[in-house]
């Protein structure tokens, strides 16, 4: 018996000597998201694969908060919902699971965000933004509010219906902002205690910008709004849940009309662009005084590379590969902010989303 004891406690030891091995979450367009080991100092899994995997229908964006991870479930029908997971260390545990609308407004839901009190859904299709109450277990109270976005941009083939394709919470945390594609707008809420309310547009784009996500910087004085049809990053000074613009800066050069995701350095100095369909690849800005962007260079990918994130100190930039399976690891240069490709890559069927 002391044996064993001797044994839990020296693994447990040696877990908390480690503190480069990271938890990284994989979400996917296939039957469920995993769980693995990262190294973030050797830039590579530990063993040969996934350690755990939570089997949902495609689970493609994740919002992390403790040990709760929620998911959403990108389908085009009655099947779109939210879901709800314990981590455990090695596994999940399902919590509950709730629907991201009506019928006819809840379909595709694609981005998921928490302060840890509430829960903010985009759902694309179903051009909605839904929010929840979390129980005191984590689990997903019964759907809040649904709100419906607006159209009015001229891409008749892509802004032709309502589309929502990320929420996220003020750094003060008044305020839940959100992308809304179609209309070529940010909408803006008010949280308190109980939900949100008092909706209002917080800042109209150029025609044809079709605003996908949305970031704030670490100071919380700074927005950034990636635009998927026009290829632009619009950089807004942020202040009591008001907008000013900046700064509108290319980058997609090739017009694919694919930008998606885009993140911060962990020191703030560089803000990355992920673009697909043509010329796929990550695109390099750095950051100057006043949150100010300026072109730096760009690093080919992998194809529909629709996520990526960074290692937490800064070494690494992983990028999920949605069509050819796989997760690809680079290099980062701090000093001048450019990627390398390391070779290594991590086989995912279809990974649409990595974590931590």
């Amino acid at each position: 018996m002391r044996r064993d004891l001797l044994l839990l406690l020296t693994i447990l030891m040696a877990s908390c000597n480690h503190p480069d091995i990271l938890t990284m979450f994989v979400g996917t367009y296939s039957d469920g998201f995993y769980a693995y080991e990262f190294d973030q100092n050797a830039g590579e899994i530990v063993g040969d694969g996934p350690i755990a995997k939570a089997e949902m229908p495609n689970p493609s964006y994740l919002a992390m908060n403790g040990n709760k991870v929620y998911a959403v479930s990108e389908m085009p029908d009655t099947r779109a919902s939210v879901w709800s997971w314990r981590w455990g260390g090695n596994g999940f545990e399902l919590l509950n699971s709730q629907p991201t609308g009506t019928p006819e407004r809840g379909e595709d839901p694609c981005y998921v965000s928490t302060n840890g009190t509430l829960l903010a859904v985009a759902n694309y299709s179903g051009g909605t933004l839904a929010t929840y109450r979390l129980n005191g277990d984590g689990s997903i109270a019964p759907l809040d509010s649904l709100l419906i976005s607006g159209i009015g941009g001229p891409d008749m083939s892509r802004q032709e219906s309502p589309h929502v394709h990320c929420a996220v919470f003020s750094p003060e945390g008044k305020h839940l902002f959100f992308s809304e594609f179609s209309a070529d707008e940010i909408g803006r809420l008010d949280v308190y205690a109980g939900g949100v309310r008092n909706y209002c547009r917080a800042a109209t784009l150029h025609a044809d910008y079709g605003p996908r996500h949305l970031l704030f910087d670490a100071s919380g004085k700074h927005l950034y709004v990636i635009g998927e049809l026009s290829g632009d990053i619009t950089v807004y000074d942020y202040a009591d849940g008001s907008l000013t613009e900046k700064q509108v800066i290319k980058a997609d050069r090739m017009d694919a009309r694919g930008a998606a995701d885009i993140h911060f350095s962990p020191d703030g100095k560089f803000l990355y662009a992920s673009l697909r369909l043509r010329g796929d690849g990550i695109v390099v800005f750095e950051v100057g005084p006043g949150g100010m962007l300026a072109y730096v260079g760009y690093q080919q990918t992998g194809p529909h590379p629709r996520n990526f994130n960074m290692t937490p100190n800064g070494k690494y930039v992983l990028v999920a590969c949605r069509d050819n399976d796989s997760i690809e690891i680079y290099s980062r240069d701090r000093t001048t902010g450019m990627l390398t490709d390391t070779g290594r890559r991590i086989p995912q069927t279809r990974p649409v989303f990595v974590g931590w």
